[in-house]
């Protein structure tokens, strides 16, 4: 470094010094957190997020960012479920009311999921309505049909 002019150490030394700054600045002040979580990426929260940050387009009844089924509740389940896991666990599985119940309750006491209080009721609303269990089995019978008769 002795062989280098002053004002280029000096050059270098500054930019070393932004370069630290920087990284202590990311490092202490990290960024806002997503509101859209990647499949199968999971994270610590104490709070479900603000239901006023949640947006996205809505495209055919679907809210796109999360895949979601947009109808009443959809920004509580948003708000609250994907604090801490993507959307795809929730549009995954099937469950009736009770079942919904029960996930929530292992969360609660597995997972540290808060209290949902007053909003608990919206949100198994909203999901024994959109995700429940999907009856398998033959389809039903055709109707409105216009039968010809076939010729011998």
């Amino acid at each position: 470094m002795q062989h280098l002019p002053a004002n280029l150490r000096l050059l270098i030394g500054a930019g070393l010094l932004v370069l630290v700054l920087a990284g202590l600045m990311f490092y202490f002040f990290p960024s806002e957190t997503p509101t859209v979580l990647k499949d199968g990426e999971m994270r610590e929260a104490e709070a479900p997020l603000p239901v006023d940050d949640v947006d996205g387009a809505i495209e055919n009844g679907i809210h796109t960012p999360t895949g979601l089924i947009a109808s009443e509740g959809v920004h509580l389940v948003i708000a609250h479920c994907t604090a801490c896991h993507s959307a795809k666990l929730v549009t995954q599985n099937r469950a009736d009311r009770e079942g919904w119940e029960k996930m929530i309750r292992w969360m609660q006491q597995t997972q540290n999921l808060w209290d949902l209080g007053e909003q608990e009721v919206a949100i198994l609303d909203y999901l024994a309505e959109n995700y429940a269990p999907v009856k398998s089995g033959r389809r039903p019978p055709l109707t409105d049909i216009d039968w010809y008769e076939l010729k011998d």
